[in-house]
């Protein structure tokens, strides 16, 4: 059996699945080796009964279309992955809990666009509307500025504090920074601010630049969701690999890196262990988290880098609870596909307070009618989860007593929020909490999204480490995926598959010359 390889991808998450088919697509020999047996990690599905539910995908942002295409559909079009989008016309709904039971302290549905958020921010604050259309003039500038580096491995710096200087004051402030300075009334700033759930870092310590790219690219490229789940967007890149002559291997569990010592030190990866077999490459791209490559180098992973993967904080996890229903959405008087619960406007406080009293529904047959069975419907509970949120103290006896209050609790909060009948039409239940998450995706301690994206470690940062090479210091292995430079989320997953394999690709041919 051929055992030497041009690249080698381990893990075939969002971010491994692009590198594959960028490599493949390029001409070079690929292999994708993934340890479960179906590609995907966060981007799949399962099956209860007769309902199929999505483990982790709200929605994609970030899209577009083929008229008037964002970033997502220009990375599946140019590799030439077809799938087919659906799109949501809101971008959510937040209800903010009053003090007082049964109190609501506003009730907002943020409509798609830039015009129809404008009209509804507009609506819930009368006033903002001029100063939140800053943010979108900075969108732009951050767009433009972000195109201007693209492909380069130094920045124009000259160009960026000339050209781009609102692009550099968004990258160094904090997102309520950059709302203050634009003179976003409070109420509309606390509005805005929803999404941080999404990302699970506070907006008094998220890099604004990254947040307000996110915002715009839900609402000018419309909230999008594949027709046929997650697995539509997994299978596509797939289809890409084995066109291009690249292979895939499914229940391939990478247990070691082969790594030779150079004559300044430093270590190269020539290759990997998968069980008694040995594979070699020139080039291993990893989906999986640095902690964990570490793990397996042991005394061979350099200081440095171990150094700089213990100073960042892990991510957040999720518990989720996915519903499937005995009857349509219409019965059950549920009209929204995105809804924020919370209890405070303030992201910090509700940070600092964790999971408790925050979390978003979702009901997918909005965006995909037949998405269940005619007479059905899926709901979808989703609770952000911080470590200090699990009980420390939890016996193995007592987990299960426990996750199933936790999403009885959440479950009725709902019913009495929204005045709905839920518990009597369940059909399917299914729960996930960090411990299915960290079995699944491996990760130290069920984290969905690697490291957190804080002020001294925000996307700015972290990308201009990764152009110059600052942020990993061993030759021959590249990272992609939610851990690398963009961070959260499938978008930023797909981003760094295509940057880094693209950077792969150029050294590749470089050393054919």
């Amino acid at each position: 059996m051929d055992n030497k390889y041009d690249v080698i991808v381990v893990g075939a998450g969002n971010g491994g699945l692009v590198a594959a088919a960028t490599c493949a697509k390029e001409g070079f020999k690929t292999l994708l080796l993934e340890k479960h047996n179906i590609p995907g990690g966060c981007a799949t599905s399962f099956r209860r009964g007769r309902f199929e539910f999505e483990p982790s995908l709200h929605e994609l942002c970030g899209v577009g279309t083929d008229e008037n295409p964002d970033n997502v559909i220009t990375i599946f079009n140019n590799l030439g992955a077809k799938v087919d989008w659906r799109y949501e016309q809101d971008c959510l709904r937040v209800i903010l809990k009053g003090k007082k039971e049964g109190e609501i302290e506003y009730d907002v549905t943020l409509k798609a666009t830039r015009e129809g958020f404008l009209d509804s921010m507009e609506k819930a604050v009368p006033g903002c509307r001029e100063s939140v259309a800053k943010l979108f003039a900075l969108a732009d500038t951050t767009n433009d500025a972000l195109a201007s580096m693209e492909g380069k491995d130094v920045p124009n710096i000259l160009q960026l504090l000339t050209k781009y200087s609102d692009f550099i004051k968004c990258g160094s402030h904090s997102t309520e920074e950059v709302m203050k300075a634009c003179g976003i009334p409070q109420k509309a700033q606390d509005i805005l601010n929803t999404y941080w759930g999404y990302l699970g870092v506070p907006t008094d310590d998220l890099n604004g630049m990254h947040y307000i790219s996110m915002v715009d690219s839900y609402v000018s490229s419309l909230p999008a969701m594949p027709y046929k789940r997650s697995h539509e967007l997994s299978l596509a890149f797939c289809k890409v690999i084995y066109e291009n002559g690249g292979d895939i291997w499914y229940n391939s569990e990478v247990t070691d890196l082969i790594t030779e010592k150079l004559e300044d030190g430093s270590i190269k990866v020539i290759g990997v262990k998968v069980g008694d077999k040995e594979l070699y490459a020139k080039e291993v791209i990893s989906n999986v988290i640095p902690n964990n490559i570490f793990n397996m180098l042991g005394d061979r992973a350099p200081e440095k880098d171990r150094k700089l993967a213990n100073a960042r904080e892990l991510g957040m996890s999720i518990f989720a609870v996915y519903l499937g229903m005995d009857c349509p959405m219409e019965d059950l008087k549920v009209t929204d596909y995105t809804v924020f619960v919370t209890t405070t406007p303030n992201a910090r406080e509700q940070y600092n307070r964790g999971a408790d009293g925050f979390y978003i529904v979702n009901c997918l047959n909005k965006v995909i009618p037949d998405c269940t069975e005619k007479g059905t419907c899926s709901l979808f509970f989703t609770m952000p989860m911080f470590d200090k949120d699990f009980p420390k103290d939890l016996k193995v006896e007592d987990y299960k007593k426990w996750k199933n209050d936790f999403a009885l609790k959440y479950i009725k909060d709902y019913e009495k929020l929204m005045g709905i009948d839920i518990l009597s039409h369940i059909e399917e239940i299914s729960i996930a909490t960090p411990v299915t998450f960290a079995r699944y995706l491996n990760t130290p301690k069920g984290e969905i999204y690697g490291y957190q994206n804080l002020g001294w470690d925000n996307v700015l940062l972290r990308s201009v480490f990764n152009n110059i090479g600052l942020d990993n210091s061993i030759k021959g292995l590249t990272y992609v995926g939610g851990h690398a430079q963009m961070g959260d989320g499938y978008s930023s997953a797909y981003t760094t598959g295509r940057d880094n394999g693209n950077k792969v690709v150029k050294r590749l041919k470089e050393e054919n010359k």
